[in-house]
């Protein structure tokens, strides 16, 4: 069987991430499987994926990646796989109206990697959507909150599929720290978040918590996006440019995360709480954010505190460098919880989606519900 991953880029991201992860992984179980990117610009994932020979096809080099030209460049592709798996709008779109154009008898794939957007806040959008989504032979969501709002949301659309993602746990688990001494002389306590500056994404809230914490609290804030500068700007107004640091895009975050004391993912929304399952499986206790996709992830391991409440963040942290009892026990129960999330798990149900629509064993959506 032939599968193609179409996804926008391979910046970092939850979505970009697991499609590293998992595509080797189909390769091991005997699938051809290729990955396509609107904007090929050169990145971590990117190479990586290549130096384990994934082939990696590209439409452009560039983040406008609402180009229309791509709907023409993609009915090539959608008559050579059997399986296309989309992930992200622009691409859950232009693959819809490629294979409309395209005659192609191609299966189609997409999974929902956030719990809601902006757009379902438009009825126009509702429309577009409910057409969008019916070019699908299998939608797939990464939590049980998210796939309860997307059927809401689309009222008949047919079954939605769940799969909870996945990560390598003995990457994390094993990954060998950096020597602290080595970053800086003397007793401190590190913070780390790992996250894409997106919008749903909520650094500023962490930044604010920083500045509520004794001097001796450091952060380290791994990622890039849009909104970075925005951050850069509150960690200069607040003066915390000494203890806040921006590393950008790496490719060692499991020893990051091992090095780290706390680790902290503070969001608006999210889907799935990729990031925090990886800060449990380094061992390190997780603090988040109480949204839907990361409460379902964290509860009842880590700490869960209010959207967008700095000052609740800082306790919870203060805290547990402060109680060194408190924090073993959330510590343990974090590494606990990561073992449900093995990256394996989620491939294996992927891939019986992928056989039962090779074998006609799920109907094209727009005939059900």
């Amino acid at each position: 069987m032939k599968i193609l991953q179409v996804i926008t880029s391979l910046r970092m991201g939850g979505a970009e991430k697991l499609i590293a992860d998992m595509v080797p992984l189909y390769r091991e179980h005997g699938y051809e499987a290729d990955v396509l990117l609107f904007d090929g610009s050169d990145t971590p994932l990117k190479k990586e994926l290549e130096e384990k020979g994934i082939r990696v096809f590209q439409l452009g080099r560039s983040t406008r990646v609402y180009n229309p030209l791509f709907i023409l460049k993609l009915v090539p592709y959608l008559r050579q796989y059997d399986i296309v798996h989309t992930h992200n709008t622009a691409c859950q779109y232009f693959v819809a109206l490629a294979k409309l154009i395209s005659g192609s008898r191609v299966r189609l794939v997409t999974t929902e990697h956030s719990t809601t957007n902006r757009r379902r806040e438009t009825r126009w959008f509702r429309l577009v959507d409910r057409w969008m989504y019916g070019c699908y032979n299998a939608i797939i969501t990464i939590s049980g909150k998210a796939t309860d709002m997307l059927s809401s949301y689309l009222a008949k659309a047919g079954k939605i599929y769940t799969v909870y993602n996945g990560i390598h746990l003995s990457v994390f688990f094993n990954a060998g720290p950096f020597a602290k001494n080595e970053i800086m002389a003397g007793e401190f306590f590190l913070v780390s978040m790992v996250a894409g500056f997106r919008e749903e994404k909520d650094q500023d809230t962490l930044i604010r918590a920083m500045a509520l914490l004794p001097d001796n609290y450091f952060l380290c804030l791994v990622g890039d996006g849009v909104r970075r500068p925005v951050c850069e700007k509150l960690v200069k107004k607040l003066g915390l440019e000494r203890r806040v640091v921006f590393l950008g895009v790496r490719n060692d975050v499991p020893r990051l995360l091992k090095t780290s004391d706390v680790v902290v993912m503070s969001s608006h929304w999210e889907g799935f709480g990729l990031a925090a399952v990886e800060g449990m499986a380094a061992g390190k206790p997780v603090v988040a954010s109480d949204v839907p996709g990361l409460a379902q992830v964290v509860d009842g391991a880590g700490i869960l505190f209010p959207v967008e409440d700095a000052r609740a963040l800082a306790f919870h942290i203060e805290h547990l460098m402060n109680d060194q009892s408190w924090y073993q026990q959330i510590a343990g129960l974090c590494l606990q919880r990561a073992s449900e999330y093995d990256i394996r798990k989620t491939v294996d149900a992927y891939e019986k989606i992928y056989e039962d629509l090779y074998k006609g064993r799920i109907e094209k959506r727009r005939g059900q519900g």
